[in-house]
């Protein structure tokens, strides 16, 4: 390929990504725009249009005085923190034992465990209200925590990432003495930081912005998360004002953003390796 057809390609590929790139920042940036505009009227207005004239912060106020939006911010924190702990724990020890250990119906139990993924919570949403509702868990937030403790997904991708190391290691720690536990926690798991991190960043975001099982399992105001807080701020017919909708989405938005940028070259890392060992 000559130098002229290189400089060609190159030039193609940088227009193609910005032009994906602008696609997916677009209703990020409309949000943050809506979200200081002083006028519900200049959202409507096509094509988009931005009056540095007309900036105001008032519609965060009008978020936390409208619904209790902190509230709602801390109890996303609080479910969405402790799923993560708790399937970084569960799903790396569980795919430890599918990837490393031997024991009869392994295989069948794997399989189980990735059928479930085929099957979607819409199906099973009513089953676990009656569980929690037994159980005398509803309309607190342990109906949303529990649920969510295991997660077939972050065995599945643990599970590849522990088959990709090398099995010597393992062999030169069992010579050493060390037992499957302290191989676990002292080999397997500071080299799978990439992939530990990817599943945190996966299970955080999804629970952050889950609103079926909130919707579901919670009556009480005082204990629903951001995403059903959100659909307060519309209102009962949706008349709720434009701006403080986007105040309010953009509120939330920022701790999920703050966590992918700040660990997102662990996704890359993760993505990286498995691609040189297969």
């Amino acid at each position: 390929m000559s130098r002229l057809s290189r400089t060609g390609s190159r030039i193609a590929t940088f227009v193609i990504l910005g032009i994906a790139a602008l696609a997916i920042t677009a209703p990020f940036l409309w949000i943050f725009r809506g979200a200081f505009s002083g006028s519900d009227a200049e959202l409507y207005r096509l094509p988009p249009t931005f009056d540095p004239a007309n900036v105001t912060t008032d519609n965060f106020g009008k978020v936390t005085d409208q619904v209790p939006y902190f509230r709602f911010f801390l109890n996303s924190i609080i479910v969405s923190t402790t799923i993560t702990v708790a399937q970084v724990i569960t799903c790396s020890t569980a795919a430890y034992a599918f990837a490393r250990l031997h024991f009869k119906g392994k295989g069948v139990l794997f399989a189980v465990v990735i059928g479930s993924l085929m099957i979607p919570i819409q199906v099973t949403i009513v089953p676990l209200f009656l569980v929690m509702s037994k159980l005398g868990l509803t309309n607190t937030l342990w109906a949303l925590i529990l649920p969510g403790i295991f997660s077939a997904f972050g065995i599945f991708l643990l599970r590849q990432h522990f088959l990709a190391l090398p099995m010597e290691i393992e062999e030169a720690a069992k010579l050493d003495g060390a037992g499957h536990l302290r191989t676990f926690a002292r080999i397997i798991l500071p080299l799978s930081g990439p992939s530990i991190a990817t599943l945190a960043i996966l299970c955080f975001t999804y629970w952050w912005n889950d609103l079926l099982l909130p919707l579901v399992m919670i009556s009480d105001t005082e204990r629903q998360t951001l995403p059903v807080g959100l659909v307060l701020l519309a209102g009962r017919f949706s008349t709720g004002s434009l701006g403080t909708i986007a105040a309010g989405i953009a509120m939330a938005i920022v701790p999920v953003l703050i966590v992918f940028i700040l660990a997102q070259r662990y996704i890359v890392q993760s993505i990286a390796s498995s691609g040189l060992k297969l």
